[in-house]
C-alpha cells in the first residue's frame, strides 16, 4: 500500500509500504467480521458496523495487530455504542480473542501499550517505537563512549518482548546492574574507569586503548546444567584512539653567526652560536633537530678585544617571527642587560664581565603558524673601571642599574634563525 506524500505544513511524508507475506488476511477478516455478532449486535440498530469491519480489514490485511490494535476496533464500537444508545456491552471480550485489559494499564510509558504475552499482562513496544531497533535486531540504543567510560540503553519494552527479566543482567561484575528509568522504562548499564570499572578489561595496543565489557545474564541455577531462558551477551566495548603529540622541531640556519665590527679604537669580531649544552661542548648546527620546550644556550663571543680594559654587554636580546628586528611579533629575553622577568625559563651568565657572556632559554614557537624564529641581540662595549660594567639586576624587576661610560654610543645588533 502506498500513501501520497502531502507539501501541506505539519505532513509527513510517506513511503510505501513492503507487503508482509507472513499476513494471514483471510483470518484477520474474520475477526473483524465478529462485529456483525453477538453481543455487538445489539448495538446494529444505533450504529452501523460496516465501517469498522472495512477499516480493520483493510489495516489487519496489510499489517501485523501490533500495540493491540486488532481489539481496538471491537473497543471503539463498543464505547460508540455505550454513547449513541447507552448499552453497555461489558462481556464483548469473553466472546472475542481480546482478553481483558491487563492491570499493567496505567503502568506503561508513552512507547509502549499494555498487552498481554504468555497469559501475563506486560507493557509492549508500540510498533513506531520499535520499528527503530527491528531492523538491527538490537534492544537498544548504541553504546555511549566517553574518555574511561561508556554506558548503553535498553529498551525495557524490547526486553519484555522476548521474555528477558533485566534485573537478571549485569555487567561482568555481577553487582553492577542496569538502573530502570521509571517513566520511560529505559534501563542503563555503564562502567566508569575512575570510580566502578564494573569487571571491564583494559586493552592497550599501540595508540588504541580498549575498554571491553558486556551484559550477560545472571548466572542461576534454574535446573542445574540446563535452562528454559535465553542467555544474553550485549557487547559493552570501546575503543580510543590516544590524542597524537605533535613534536615539532626547529632547526638553526648557521651552526654560528660572526660579524666583523669597529667601535671607537676597537676593531673586533662578534659572535653568535648556540649550544645544546650548559658546557658549550655541543654545537647545535644545520642538521640539529631542536624540540619545544628544550633548553637552548647562546653564546656571544668576541675576539680581538682587550679583556683587561673593555667588557662586552648583552643590553637585550629578543626574538621576531620575521627577520626585521622590529617585527611585529615579539618575545623579549634579556631587557636591559638582565633576564626578561616574565619569561622565567632564561638565564644569563658573565654579562660584562669579560668579552663574552652566555644566556639559556626554553625553546619556544610563536602562536599562529609562523615557522621561522629570528633572535636578535643588542650588544655594547664597556670600559671597565672596576665592576662598573656588570649589570645589577633587581631581584623583582630584574632589571639593571645603568652602567658606566660605553664605547659608542650606537651598539651592535648581531641575529640568528631558526626554522622548521
Amino acid at each position: 500500500m502506498q500513501s501520497a506524500s502531502s507539501s501541506l505544513p505539519g505532513c509527513e511524508i510517506q513511503h510505501a509500504d513492503t507487503v508482509d507475506n507472513s499476513i494471514n488476511c483471510s483470518l484477520a477478516a474474520d475477526h473483524c467480521r465478529l462485529l456483525r455478532r453477538a453481543p455487538f449486535s445489539a448495538c446494529h440498530r444505533h450504529a452501523d458496523p460496516e465501517p469498522l469491519i472495512a477499516a480493520c480489514t483493510q489495516t489487519l490485511c496489510n499489517y501485523r495487530p501490533v500495540d493491540g490494535v486488532d481489539c481496538q476496533f471491537m473497543e471503539a464500537y463498543a464505547q460508540s455504542c455505550r454513547l449513541k444508545a447507552g448499552i453497555a456491552l461489558e462481556d464483548w471480550r469473553s466472546t472475542t480473542p481480546c482478553s481483558e485489559v491487563p492491570v499493567c494499564q496505567q503502568l506503561c510509558s508513552e512507547h509502549e501499550f499494555c498487552g498481554e504475552k504468555s497469559g501475563r499482562g506486560l507493557c509492549l513496544c508500540r510498533g513506531l517505537f520499535a520499528s527503530k531497533y527491528t531492523p538491527t535486531n538490537s534492544l537498544g540504543e548504541p553504546a555511549v563512549c566517553r574518555e574511561g567510560s561508556a554506558s548503553v540503553t535498553l529498551a525495557g519494552c524490547l526486553l519484555a518482548d522476548r521474555g528477558i527479566d533485566y534485573s537478571a543482567l549485569h555487567l561482568n561484575d555481577p553487582d553492577c546492574r542496569g538502573r530502570m528509568d521509571h517513566e520511560t522504562h529505559m534501563v542503563t548499564f555503564g562502567f566508569d574507569s575512575s570510580s566502578n570499572i564494573c569487571g571491564t578489561e583494559v586493552v592497550k595496543n599501540n595508540s588504541t586503548i580498549l575498554y571491553k565489557n558486556a551484559i550477560v545474564t545472571r548466572n542461576t541455577s534454574e535446573y542445574g546444567v540446563i535452562t528454559r531462558h535465553d542467555q544474553i551477551q550485549i557487547d559493552l566495548s570501546c575503543l580510543y584512539r590516544e590524542p597524537e603529540i605533535q613534536s615539532f622541531t626547529f632547526r638553526i640556519r648557521d651552526s654560528s653567526v660572526v660579524q666583523q665590527l669597529a667601535s671607537g679604537e676597537w676593531n673586533y669580531t662578534l659572535q653568535m652560536s648556540a649550544f645544546e649544552d650548559q658546557k658549550l661542548q655541543r654545537v647545535v648546527g644545520p642538521e640539529t633537530a631542536l624540540l619545544l620546550d628544550q633548553r637552548v644556550w647562546v653564546q656571544l663571543r668576541t675576539e680581538r678585544l682587550d679583556g683587561d680594559r673593555v667588557s662586552l654587554v648583552t643590553d637585550s636580546c629578543w626574538a621576531t617571527s620575521r627577520s626585521a628586528p622590529n617585527g611585529s611579533l615579539r618575545h623579549d629575553l634579556i631587557i636591559s642587560g638582565c633576564p626578561n622577568a616574565d619569561d622565567e625559563t632564561v638565564r644569563l651568565s658573565g654579562n660584562g664581565q669579560g668579552t663574552s657572556n652566555v644566556f639559556s632559554f626554553n625553546m619556544f614557537q610563536f602562536k599562529g603558524g609562523s615557522r621561522e624564529i629570528f633572535l636578535h641581540c643588542r650588544l655594547e662595549l664597556c670600559v671597565r673601571t672596576g665592576n662598573a660594567c656588570q649589570p645589577t639586576c633587581n631581584p623583582r624587576s630584574r632589571r639593571r642599574r645603568r652602567a658606566s661610560k660605553y664605547v659608542d654610543k650606537n651598539p651592535a645588533i648581531i641575529s640568528m634563525s631558526w626554522t622548521k
